[in-house]
């Protein structure tokens, strides 16, 4: 499984129907599992960002396309970030080449 965080922004639509966000929310956590990842959890912010999750898949293309289908209901925008462990890092760091 990868890891995966979201940053969302409301939308005008979305901050008009902002009463509606927690039961948006619990109903996209239920769509996660049904897509085969898990939210491991899920934040409302202040500052640049309304909320932020962390979630794992088994794979890319499911959060692409579950992210898209998201943003297509016109409450959030989305930026996801695959995050990777200082270890994963580490192998990643080993394949860059040597310059002097």
């Amino acid at each position: 499984m990868s890891t995966y965080i979201a940053l969302f922004k409301w939308t005008r639509q979305g901050i008009m129907n902002v009463k509606d966000s927690p039961a948006r929310a619990q109903a996209s956590r239920k769509a996660v599992e049904a897509a085969g990842g898990k939210v491991m959890c899920l934040w409302y912010t202040d500052g640049e960002y309304d909320m932020v999750a962390v979630a794992e898949w088994e794979n890319g293309e499911s959060v692409v396309a579950f992210l898209e289908a998201q943003a297509a209901q016109g409450f959030v925008r989305i930026t996801a970030l695959k995050a990777r462990t200082p270890a994963e890092f580490a192998e990643i760091v080993e394949l860059v080449p040597y310059f002097s």
